[in-house]
């Protein structure tokens, strides 16, 4: 169990360039969100499943505060949640649309923005307390999906696992303790446009969920 917040505060300053680049946009969009985005959980106590991204995107979850909110990757997530019913309500890629989580909740190994959507090594390192503070808080968690390498990785660490012990693979499933790990190429507009990751193979990892 962690023994640290499971949220930072909003001028966390744990990583300067980070700290840096969100003070500089909080001037330029101040209407934005502009600070850690917060894990999206509707009832901590029902959660069995964990969605771990990377980091907030600039104009996504850094503009809406939600994560996975507001560019292609959440459309193409929350499309799949709602096919799978961990999802309910219409998603309109904004915070106050109605959509809530069912069983689940999201967060990011990186809670601030990074520049060019890259963290570096410190930065998920100096993260990785909340994200381990954040799988504590649910005490019927299950199993946790990680979309993409560093933040599978982090996750790995996170349960004070070893990364070499569970590699990273679309479409892996490794045990840690009770919980099962799966594991996904990100759902990223690059992704999808470039062809390494399609559609069909997003939700083929949700139905070796659903099945889990």
């Amino acid at each position: 169990m962690s023994g640290y917040a499971a949220e930072p505060h909003r001028d966390c300053a744990l990583c300067p360039r980070l700290h840096g680049f969100i003070a500089g946009w909080r001037k330029r969009e101040p209407a934005w969100h502009n600070a850690p985005v917060p894990t999206f959980s509707d009832n901590d106590e029902q959660v069995r499943l964990l969605i771990v991204g990377l980091a907030p995107g600039l104009r996504g979850a850094n503009r809406t505060g939600r994560p996975f909110t507001g560019d292609y990757a959440g459309d193409l997530l929350y499309r799949t949640l709602g096919q799978f019913g961990f999802a309910a309500g219409r998603f309109e890629a904004r915070a106050d649309d109605g959509m809530r989580l069912v069983g689940m909740a999201i967060t990011n190994a990186v809670r601030c923005v990074p520049p060019e959507n890259k963290p570096v090594g410190d930065e998920v390192n100096a993260c990785r307390q909340f994200l381990a503070a954040t799988i504590a808080r649910f005490p019927k968690l299950d199993a946790i999906l990680s979309l993409g390498t560093i933040a599978h990785q982090s996750t790995v660490r996170a349960l004070g696992e070893r990364v070499a012990e569970h590699p990273f693979g679309h479409g892996a499933q490794t045990k840690a303790g009770r919980l099962a790990l799966f594991s996904s190429y990100h759902c990223s507009r690059y992704n999808t446009n470039t062809g390494r990751l399609t559609e069909a193979m997003f939700i083929n990892v949700f139905n070796d969920i659903a099945s889990f």
